[in-house]
């Protein structure tokens, strides 16, 4: 059984329980963590990504961002900063809704619930938030300002209904945008994907493109995940060129348009292909084609993008019966539909260059198609020869008749020649591309800010006059999604029959809600100003507050949510509402938690523990870790409608730790058995904040015995009675001189426990900027260990571990805060450290007493020097110099050159 709860009274010597229920409710009587505007103060505005409260609530996982930015939060505070630390719930969309459903209640019911749960569990850690600032997507008072700023949207245009082939999710019925679907599935419910056209509102983030590229050089953001976003966003630079269709499908002298970014290589584009689901195609297809173009686009739909695009996957398509022109030779080429071409990406039609494109190679091999070299080398195999594309390399082929024969293969030089030829000859231009599609906004489902659009049979779409706002979400009794595709709101005539604002004829409101992403992508802005009751938020407000000095998060959401946070920053900056463009200075990206998961053998799909028949789970884990072997077990499926028992064998995975896969434990409960600063503490101290963590209950061990151990030594000191005759004053502030009248200690011992403290001081100061929190955990430990090891020495009444106490508590305050609290009022402390004072490192106390000078020759290390510390280079060279070794090695040699690093090295260049 676990030392911490071995107690009912709390653990041994430690009374975490009594501690922490003591703190959490002095610190939200005295308000202490409520954050007002003071333009005195520099401002430090620290945000972890505010949660969508579904299901049991929290599980120790998520403790992996809320806790590393309490520390933030803490120990800017302490350092003096005016910190704003806010929360609020995300709960609209998908998660909450499928929560709510799966329990058979409404969700207007259940999101408050759920969010109390939250926030209860969120104080059981002791996490420093504002939660005057409190907000919830759900509230009318907040989806207002949604209402408002697609409003604005439209009015500049940036928000519009388009019908296209969306994502649709076959089991939640409801459209997805790109960046929710994963692997072909449906990033919530881990179901199958379509394509299904829409009619569907969306934002025109590709508007600002360039703009959301460049300010990526400007953040404080990963590398890797400001990569993710340029390659998101996909800039590049090209042509677009008009292929003319060719009889007998020209219909109306129409044509196909593609972009390209090799334009030089339209000599060799010997074919077409477009996307299953171009609107051209079934205008241009031929009655003998109709129906195995049909049947190839009814499939088609059925694939992810990514099952359609993998690499190496098998190409398949359809001919099409068309034919197009190509505009630099006049040849007439074949147009094909093929699922690898996507509507969403550029136009939904490519011209296929099979003799530069691997892709376009293996289609065109596969379909016995033409293969023209445009570029080639003197060795370069003829066409019938060539086994893959043929790269790059070579010169421009003479045969071809094209003003650029002779030219070398140079993109940077011959595309712009080839664009301007092609402009100057009417059949295209050129252009620059991007990967990045517009914001898809429509979501048909109830739950959700309804889009604030008016459907007018005279008028055609007119918005909701800023007046009229909110348009409120009604009552709904069926809140499920419809097959058909319609939003629930489309049944409830109350809310569908409306007036038209422009004519004042009948009219119907728009059924679509809008994407919960939306509720994300400016609540930062709202929590400087949650109270407005007459404008998201107030300017000047805002300006004091923003940009967000340290934001956490997953990185998962890389493409979606701090995409659509960068492009609302920056168009409120456009419309006057902020001065900053950015909406983080600086963000840090947390791992995981993983728990140990049964999976089906051979497999990674996890198996849930209600599937199986018997789950002695503590059992099987100690089975599968003995003999690491799969262990046979049952499960219960259904077949045509029956239950039966199925023969499986398992194994155990670690997983990303899940509510859904049953392996979740809560921070209630881990603060129950051993304090919730012990799962602080682990948390931190487990792994670097960005790496995953495998989660083992018996790892709370540790913590908490270094927290009571701390406890321990601390009280002792404090309990200490001072010698006779000594003074009862003890410093307050860390550093300067100790009186001398206390217990007597050796002075060696004396400064180096002060030399370990100043030194630690340092190191915490600059582990916590730099989110080394592990290591942080460590130097704490060490710093205790000195403390105690002082303290049997018979220095528990003297000053310097009473200082050093005070020290380690101020420290130990961001990590462990109700612990610090509680110590910091035994040592005399007047107030709650939240608004404490940071211990500053004294240098001169911090230096080391000796150093080790490493003496190279010609950069071959000779010697190694223990030397007093502070000495200038004139005596460390003399010092190098003077060893018996160095002047050996010397004996021949003229110095040429001495390097000096000043307490480190010493580097004497000779021959």
């Amino acid at each position: 059984m676990s030392e911490a709860v071995m107690d009912e009274s709390g653990g041994g010597r430690y009374p975490f329980r009594e501690i922490e229920k003591k703190w959490q409710g002095r610190w939200a009587d005295a308000k202490v963590h409520k954050a007002t505007q003071d333009a005195s103060k520099q401002k430090y505005y620290v945000l972890v990504m505010f949660p969508y409260p579904s299901g049991s609530g929290l599980h120790v996982g998520h403790c992996k961002n809320y806790v590393p930015g309490d520390v933030v939060a803490r120990f800017k505070a302490m350092q003096g900063f005016n910190v704003l630390n806010p929360m609020g719930w995300d709960a609209f969309g998908q998660p909450a809704e499928q929560d709510a459903i799966k329990r058979g209640v409404n969700p207007r019911t259940v999101v408050p619930t759920l969010a109390e749960v939250y926030k209860k569990q969120l104080n059981i850690l002791g996490v420093s938030y504002d939660w005057d600032r409190e907000i919830n997507s759900t509230d009318p008072s907040y989806y207002r300002w949604n209402q408002w700023m697609f409003l604005k949207l439209y009015e500049k245009g940036l928000a519009y209904r388009d019908a296209a082939p969306v994502n649709w999710c076959v089991n939640e019925s409801t459209v997805l945008a790109n960046e929710e679907v994963v692997d072909g599935k449906c990033w919530r419910c881990d179901g199958p994907v379509i394509k299904k056209p829409l009619p569907q509102w969306k934002l025109r983030i590709t508007s600002y493109a360039d703009r959301l590229l460049a300010g990526l050089d400007g953040i404080d953001w990963a590398e890797g995940l400001k990569t993710q976003q340029r390659d998101w966003i996909g800039r590049s630079e090209g042509a677009e060129v008009e292929f003319k269709l060719a009889p007998p499908s020209d219909g109306g002298g129409g044509g196909i348009t593609v972009f390209t970014t090799r334009p030089d290589t339209l000599w060799g584009a010997t074919f077409m292909v477009l996307s299953p689901e171009h609107p051209l195609v079934a205008e241009i297809t031929t009655d003998a084609q109709k129906a195995a173009v049909e049947a190839y686009a009814a499939e088609a739909a059925k694939k992810s993008d990514e099952d359609r695009t993998a690499e190496g996957k098998e190409k398949t398509g359809v001919f099409t019966g068309a034919y197009a022109t190509n505009p630099v030779n006049g040849q007439p080429i074949p147009i094909w539909i093929a699922d690898y071409v996507l509507t969403g990406y550029g136009t939904g039609a490519i011209m296929a260059v099979p003799a530069h494109d691997q892709r376009d190679f293996e289609f065109a091999h596969k379909f016995d198609l033409p293969i023209v070299l445009v570029y080639a080398e003197a060795d370069t195999p003829v066409e019938s020869e060539l086994t893959e594309a043929f790269a790059s390399g070579g010169t421009f082929r003479e045969a071809l008749g094209s003003p650029f024969s002779g030219e070398a293969q140079d993109k940077s030089v011959i595309v712009p020649k080839v664009v301007a030829w092609i402009e100057e000859k009417g059949c295209g231009r050129g252009k620059i591309q991007y990967r990045l599609r517009d914001w898809l906004l429509s979501r048909q489902r109830y739950w959700g800010t309804p889009i604030p659009m008016v459907h007018c049979p005279s008028c055609g779409i007119v918005p909701v006059p800023e007046n009229q706002l909110p348009v409120v979400l009604p009552d709904c009794e069926n809140y499920k999604p419809g097959p058909d595709g319609r939003s629930p709101l489309s049944t409830i005539e109350s809310f569908v029959k409306t007036t038209c604002p422009n004519c004042g004829q009948a009219a119907e409101r728009e059924t679509d809600t809008m994407a919960g992403s939306v509720d994300s992508s400016w609540y930062f802005l709202r929590f400087a100003d949650p109270h407005n009751e007459n404008a998201a938020w107030d300017k000047a407000i805002a300006d004091y507050w923003m940009p967000i000095d340290m934001y956490i998060g997953g990185r998962e959401h890389a493409v979606g949510h701090l995409l659509y946070c960068r492009f609302f920053t920056k168009f409120f900056q456009d419309l006057g509402l902020i001065s900053v463009d950015e909406p983080a200075a600086a963000l840090r990206n947390q791992g995981m938690l993983n728990a140990f998961t049964p999976v089906l053998s051979g497999t990674d799909k996890s198996i849930k523990p209600g599937e199986f028949v018997h789950y002695p789970r503590d059992e099987w884990i100690a089975q599968y870790n003995a003999n690491k072997a799969p262990i046979p077990a049952e499960r219960i499926i259904e077949v045509d409608g029956q239950q039966k028992i199925e023969p499986i064998e398992v194994e155990f995975s670690w997983l990303k730790m899940s509510k859904s896969k049953q392996t979740a434990v809560t921070p209630d409960e881990m603060a129950d058995k051993y304090g919730a600063d012990s799962l602080r503490t682990l948390i931190l101290f487990e792994a670097p904040f960005e790496d995953t963590i495998q989660w083992s209950e018996e790892r709370m061990n540790g913590p908490f015995r270094f927290l009571a151990r701390v406890w321990d030594t601390v009280s002792g000191i404090v309990s200490a009675p001072p010698p006779p005759g000594a003074s009862e004053t003890l410093p307050s502030v860390l550093g300067g001189d100790l009186p001398d009248n206390w217990a007597p200690m050796p002075d060696a011992d004396v400064k180096a426990l002060r030399r370990k403290l100043h030194q630690t001081i340092a190191k915490v100061t600059d582990d916590i900027e730099s989110f080394r929190f592990n290591t942080v955990v460590s130097a704490l430990m060490i710093l205790h260990d000195a403390l105690r090891k002082f303290c049997n020495a018979g220095g528990v009444a003297h000053p310097a571990a009473r200082e050093t106490a005070e020290g380690l508590t101020l420290l130990l305050a961001p990590l462990a805060p109700h612990l610090a609290d509680d110590l910091w009022e035994k040592l005399g402390g007047q107030e709650l450290l939240f608004r404490g004072p940071w211990p500053v490192s004294d240098p001169s106390l911090a230096a080391n007493e000796e150093v080790t000078v490493v003496v190279q020759i010609n950069g071959k290390v000779r010697e190694k020097l223990t030397l007093p510390a502070g000495l200038d280079n004139d005596a460390l060279e003399a010092a190098a110099l003077d060893t018996e070794k160095v002047r050996a090695e010397l004996a021949d040699k003229t110095i040429r050159k001495i390097i000096v690093v000043p307490g480190r090295l010493v580097n004497i260049v000779a021959n």
